[in-house]
């Protein structure tokens, strides 16, 4: 049995990052001592509930950062959450001889020695630029950003080494991530598909409803006015079809704003076109599952967990020729799409072909249980095993 750390930010019901971290202790808890150190309090039955995980008390030991430091540290809204990882790893590198494996399931993470990190995208790279610039900066503003990037209190309290990092096990969860990771850091990566938990029951094609689902937070990124436009024009050349938008509202900067645009715009198509915020766990298994088809529109989206619960689900999922998403389908030519016109030309051949359906929806099962939360488990298990 070993003793296993695990960083983590939040372990609060929300997002594929947290998804990896309370999936990694369901994989490890009969094997190993966990403990978690983590930003703050948390209660357990929502994290169970929201993600499908058993997970009890006894199962785990739970280290915080101080409430002083916590909201020191959250007074500046714009780095709060890089101040939080930063302090995390202060605090992991008293902590790391008292552990055999330390994993960080939220990025790139420098432990004070070897560990296992879980990368989701390499957003440090800006910062590891400033220490590493490109051919063709001046000498002296060179050494001007490696300045300000050492001298930042977040730095200098973590002392976090990006060369400590670039030795960690690197986990990503993408290929098409692995590739941006190696990129920019010149390391090795292995990809661990992100779990979707939930038993998706079998319905019949026949029997699910004419309809799309598109999943995700109500944030700019996600494009969701386009999908309302996309399935508009579909609407518009003869299918009768109508549209669930699952989400919450996001806290960003812009989030208020675009939240009451996706309002409006589904106001004014009420009569196809539904918002669901703060759906349960086992309604939106029961929507993915009642319907044809699903949707995003996303750029670059590092892999999607709502696309692969969506797959899972029994869907037909179209996506854009971009980021890890396209792996969950398998890089099928017939699903990937550009441009508005692009997915309107391809939703409607597939919608009128039903020999085409047939074909995809056999594909698609194929790939199910490569996002299964048993294969992640056993994935991690191994990996902890072998380290």
């Amino acid at each position: 049995m070993k003793k296993v750390l695990l960083v983590q930010p939040s372990l609060e019901p929300v997002g594929g990052g947290t998804a990896v971290a309370v999936w990694i202790i369901e994989a490890l808890k009969k094997e190993h001592a966990i403990s978690v150190l983590t930003w703050a309090p948390f209660e357990i039955e929502p994290i169970n509930n929201f993600y499908g995980t058993s997970l009890s008390a006894s199962d785990f030991k739970v280290y915080w950062i101080p409430k002083v430091l916590r909201r020191l540290a959250d007074l500046n809204q714009h780095t709060r959450g890089m101040i939080r990882i930063f302090l995390l790893m202060h605090r992991c590198k008293r902590m790391r001889n008292n552990y055999d494996v330390i994993i960080s399931a939220s990025g790139q993470a420098d432990f004070g020695r070897r560990g296992i990190q879980y990368i989701h995208f390499p957003w440090f790279y800006t910062l590891y630029r400033k220490l590493n610039p490109p051919q063709g900066l001046s000498r002296r503003r060179a050494l001007w950003n490696a300045m300000r990037y050492r001298c930042r209190p977040w730095r200098l309290i973590s002392g976090f080494s990006f060369e400590r990092m670039k030795t960690n096990l690197t986990l990503v969860n993408s290929d098409w991530t692995g590739s941006r990771v190696t990129d920019s850091y010149g390391i090795g990566t292995t990809t661990v598909y992100p779990p979707v938990p939930g038993n998706f029951p079998s319905i019949p094609w026949w029997q699910r409803e004419n309809g799309f689902v598109c999943i995700g937070r109500i944030s700019p990124e996600k494009r969701l006015g386009r999908v309302i436009t996309i399935l508009s024009s579909v609407r518009s050349q003869g299918q009768d079809i109508h549209l669930h938008l699952v989400g919450n509202p996001c806290n960003g900067p812009d989030g208020g704003h675009y939240y009451e645009e996706i309002r409006q715009r589904v106001k004014e198509n009420a009569s196809w076109v539904y918002l669901h915020e703060n759906l349960p766990r086992e309604e939106l298994v029961r929507l993915v599952s009642t319907h044809k088809y699903g949707i995003h529109r996303m750029v670059d989206e590092h892999f999607g967990i709502a696309i692969a619960e969506m797959v899972r689900g029994g869907c037909v999922v179209f996506v854009p020729r971009s980021g890890g998403q396209m792996e969950i389908v398998g890089q099928e030519d017939r699903l990937l799409y550009e441009t508005n016109e692009e997915a309107i030309a391809k939703i409607l051949r597939i919608m009128r072909n039903p020999r085409e359906q047939h074909r995809l929806r056999r594909y698609l099962n194929s790939r199910k249980e490569l996002f299964s939360t048993e294969r992640f488990m056993l994935q991690m298990q191994e990996i902890v095993r072998e380290f």
